[in-house]
């Protein structure tokens, strides 16, 4: 696993051993990318985080610092390796917690949140319902969630979408928070 451009661009990555986790591929992540087109002085949070892909590939770009969330001591162990492999410590926090217990704690806020939970475990709508009564996207930011065409995003959050992606079986929603005049 590589990552595709910026100031680590070409990088190997290293990936979580065990088939437990499912890596955001190269395509996938140029695909979201170039959606996004800058995410320069950005910060970032990457729920469900597995090695990382996301995240570094975010702070190649110049993101201003990731938060990676996993609770599995693989994930942790190699998003630490990623760590030391792109000597980029001082712009990265992990923290090995389950996903929800992280978000009912986090007194942040992000401009760009990722998110790529199991496939077809139910987690999607829980998890984005959290990050909007918790508020911890901030004006203007996107969350982004990469999930299995099968997984259902509640009709509920039909109106934050503000774009959408396919590609196979993988489906990419863009959601934004709804400005106070919507």
């Amino acid at each position: 696993m590589r990552i595709i451009s910026g100031k680590f661009k070409k990088r190997n990555l290293l990936s979580v051993p065990g088939n437990t986790s499912r890596p955001t591929t190269a395509f996938i992540r140029e695909m979201i990318f170039s959606a996004l087109h800058d995410v320069s002085s950005l910060t970032v949070l990457d729920l469900f985080a597995g090695s990382g892909s996301f995240g570094f590939e975010a702070l190649s770009r110049n993101a201003l610092s990731v938060s990676f969330v996993d609770s599995s001591e693989k994930a942790f162990k190699t998003i630490f390796s990623n760590i030391r492999l792109l000597n980029c410590s001082e712009d990265v926090i992990i923290h090995k917690k389950i996903v929800t217990n992280f978000l009912r704690s986090c007194q942040d806020k992000f401009d760009l949140i990722f998110m790529d939970p199991p496939y077809q475990k139910g987690l999607i709508n829980d998890t984005i319902s959290l990050i909007f009564e918790r508020n911890l996207l901030a004006e203007d930011g996107v969350l982004i969630i990469e999930c299995s065409e099968k997984d259902a995003i509640s009709e509920y959050f039909n109106s934050y979408i503000v774009n959408e992606k396919h590609h196979g079986q993988t489906a990419i929603y863009f959601l934004k928070m709804k400005s106070s005049g919507d």
